[in-house]
């Protein structure tokens, strides 16, 4: 009789750069860009200053990317953040990274974005936008509702998750064409802007004197918290290294060309809003496309936005429903999650259970309404993490040069990928996210410190799971 085959233990490796390039597109254009832009220019207040942030912020994504990329020809395996600071400063700063990751990073991105889904289908099925409770249960601090807006968000991240679910062929489906029908859709918005949008370069001139009148330093630093947050997910290739073929070499093209689209469309978007509307009238605007997308097209501009936005929240969704449960599947490999979270789906050839995990907590915060807390005591994590995962480079530089030497070359022409500019970019990288970060806690201590407090919870959970193991 013939033997029964095993049960999968690894990941299949089955994408290519141009799928590793639209995780990083789907991922990083969320609804961040349809309303951060008003923010940051409340903080810098000049047309000029208010562009130089978007670029910095691209400039950094760019180190960070080149960074990355050699980290994961270092180390190519699922996880990004989890493996390289597992790798350079311990066990506990990866559970850390990966602990936040679940209760806030991608969860609760993840149920933000799905009730913003479902706000903005509201404009064309109002009664599923509903927030009117039809259930609600006390608990304590918190309370559980059922609404329709509710349901229709569980129902997408149910939908989204049972495709991933399914394997890396209707996933990657799924997720390429959010990501082109994204990237031709914010094309098409742009260039029809520019083309016969009602507008002005003027807005570009008419502002105080000096590119930073009107902001400080500090400002302009605070700002570009909200201006990273908004490119967070440059790094979403590296999360599934492990699935990837070639790793060192498609993981570096995959990153760099889905960062670079993703710099070029926030640029020109930021530059259309500035057309559109000048600084001052697009300072402290939350729904920034749309009072944009109104003053170039009149009424029906923002009825033209809805499905765009759409799209980019539908993608999104979809990118962090693949990467996020790669994270837990790495940690649960290590013993530091559900220990059936590192289970391989026997047919599927997905981390099936890390991904059932994710969306039941990610719904779970749906019902209680506490994602948007979450995500404002940790969103300065973001940064956070992802400078010490750079940071890492430069001891695995030094610690890993036998490991380096010892990669496969025929794969990878003669040598392993290099991070572009080393160590001059990735330190700059490093210092800015340090600068962002304390200044973060400085300018606006109350909601950082509840965020390095929910960060430290998992510090107990860490070792129960260490005595556990």
């Amino acid at each position: 009789m013939p033997e029964a085959s095993q049960a999968p233990t690894s990941l299949a490796r089955s994408l290519g750069p141009l799928d590793g390039a639209a995780i990083v597109v789907s991922n990083v254009i969320g609804v961040g860009i349809f309303t951060v832009p008003g923010i940051v220019a409340q903080m810098v207040a000049a047309p000029v200053a208010t562009l130089s942030v978007w670029l910095a912020g691209g400039v950094l994504a760019f180190a960070g990317a080149s960074a990355y990329s050699e980290l994961a020809a270092m180390r190519p395996r699922a996880g990004g953040e989890y493996v390289y600071l597992r790798a350079g400063f311990g066990p506990l700063a990866a559970f850390l990274t990966g602990w936040t990751s679940f209760v806030a990073g991608f969860s609760g991105a993840i149920a933000a974005g799905a009730v913003g889904f479902a706000e903005y289908l509201g404009r064309f099925v109002p009664a599923a936008a509903s927030s009117h409770p039809w259930i609600r249960v006390p608990l304590g601090f918190f309370a559980l509702e059922i609404s329709a807006r509710a349901l229709t968000a569980l129902a997408v991240i149910g939908a989204i998750s049972a495709v991933h679910i399914c394997g890396l062929g209707p996933g990657r489906i799924l997720q390429n064409t959010l990501a082109g029908v994204k990237v031709l859709a914010l094309a098409g918005l742009i260039g029809l802007g520019f083309a016969v949008g009602t507008g002005s370069f003027s807005h570009f001139t008419t502002a105080p004197a000096g590119p930073f009148s009107g902001s400080t330093i500090s400002g302009w630093l605070l700002a570009l918290v909200p201006v990273m947050f908004t490119y967070s997910g440059w790094n979403a290739a590296a999360y599934v290294a492990e699935e990837v073929r070639e790793p060192q070499r498609n993981i570096p093209r995959a990153l760099a060309l889905g960062t670079g689209v993703v710099v070029a469309l926030y640029l020109l978007l930021n530059a259309l809003y500035l057309y559109a509307l000048p600084v001052g009238r697009l300072a402290g605007v939350v729904r920034t496309a749309d009072a944009a997308a109104e003053a170039l097209f009149g009424a029906w501009g923002a009825a033209l936005l809805t499905p765009v936005v759409g799209f980019g929240l539908a993608g999104s969704i979809s990118a962090m429903v693949l990467a996020g449960p790669r994270v837990y599947f790495a940690m649960a490999r290590d013993g530091l999650f559900l220990g059936a979270a590192s289970r391989v789906h026997p047919r599927f050839r997905t981390p099936a259970v890390a991904i059932v995990a994710q969306a039941a907590w990610s719904g779970l915060l749906v019902l209680t309404g506490t994602f948007e807390q979450l995500l404002t005591y940790t969103g300065f994590a973001v940064v956070l993490f992802s400078g010490l995962a750079v940071l890492a480079l430069f001891f695995l530089r030094r610690r890993d040069a036998a490991l380096q030497s010892s990669i496969d070359k025929s794969k990878i022409d003669n040598s392993p990928f290099r991070a572009f500019g080393y160590p001059y970019l990735p330190a700059l990288f490093v210092f800015a996210s340090a600068a962002m970060v304390i200044n973060a806690i400085y300018r606006d201590p109350r909601p950082s410190l509840a965020g390095l407090a929910l960060i430290a919870t998992g510090i107990p959970v860490y070792f129960l799971a260490r005595r556990r193991t």
